[in-house]
């Protein structure tokens, strides 16, 4: 482990996980959850950290759990990412209501949207509050453009799922690649769920059962730094190759950057900016194992 992280590799890694313990493969428990959430907000690593990820039906159950933490903590409020219930009206009045008793120090400042349709974007923004900020989980297929045009007209953000707790669930490179650059094409930025627990792609386990099936796995530094050279304006063929390398000699940081085979390279500054205007943050159900990995990579 090195003591001090690269300024690239902070600048990329910061506040870059969304804490989603409640969600498969983990799925644990909210009391575990809440404790493990406390934990990283005074570790070491807490500057990695982003929202805790809770569906708003558990809103109530959370702050059963969590009052004596957050009443003990004297760090920043805790950030909370809700994912919307069916009803997008009943949605907001229950984040607004919370936010109201519990602000400032706990507080829903993003929201997670399923929208199969442009006027399930419009609804939802129609309704929403100004203090939210709203990823929208659109379709894949032939819809995508207009999804992402939609999104694009309403100043809204997009977010993709790149994998799950079965193969077929994982899109292939070239969806992910799709994904990318019609959000950049339109300035839509965007975060990422399932299946990143890892750094570098890999042929994994893809829960943790004993008897758990295997498969490929994206790495979100495969992802993240895809998006980067996407900006950058690399071809697709470059991009596919990126997103497919498993090898952590592929990938050299240094304080002004990070270099892929040598030969392309992006700057610290460029990373900041990818991941301000275009890959916000990803959710994973752990926060522990993408540290584990980075710090075996020799990136922590």
């Amino acid at each position: 482990m090195t003591e001090t992280p690269k300024e690239s590799v902070r600048t990329l890694l910061a506040e870059i996980i969304d804490y989603a313990g409640l969600f498969p493969p983990s799925q644990i428990s909210m009391p575990e959850a809440v404790i493990n959430y406390a934990t990283y907000r005074n570790s070491n690593y807490s500057w990695m950290l982003g929202r805790f990820v809770v569906p708003v039906a558990r809103l109530d159950e959370f702050m059963e759990t969590a009052e004596e933490f957050i009443s003990r903590d004297s760090n920043d409020a805790w950030r909370l990412s809700v994912l919307a219930g069916e009803d997008i009206y009943q949605t907001m009045r229950q984040i607004e209501d919370f936010n109201a008793k519990y602000a400032p120090r706990v507080i829903c400042d993003t929201l997670e949207v399923r929208a199969n349709t442009e006027s399930k974007i419009e609804n939802t923004v129609g309704a929403m509050p100004d203090f939210l900020t709203a990823y929208f989980e659109i379709p894949m297929d032939e819809r995508l453009p207009d999804m992402v045009t939609a999104l694009s007209i309403h100043g809204q953000r997009a977010k993709i799922r790149t994998g799950g707790i079965t193969k077929e669930e994982f899109p292939s490179t070239r969806t992910i690649i799709r994904f990318i650059r019609t959000c950049l094409a339109a300035n839509v930025p965007f975060k990422a769920t399932a299946g990143l627990h890892h750094p570098l792609r890999c042929f994994k386990a893809l829960t943790y059962e004993a008897d758990a099936p295997k498969g490929t796995m994206n790495g979100f530094l495969n992802l993240f730094l895809a998006t980067g050279f996407a900006r950058a304006g690399y071809k697709p063929i470059i991009l596919e190759e990126i997103l497919e390398d498993e090898f952590e000699e592929s990938f050299e940081f240094t304080e002004n950057g990070v270099a892929w085979h040598g030969d392309y390279f992006l700057t610290t500054w460029q990373l900041g900016f990818v991941r301000q205007k275009s890959i916000v943050s990803f959710g994973s159900c752990s926060f522990t194992e993408p540290i584990a990995d980075l710090q075996e990579i020799g990136l922590l």
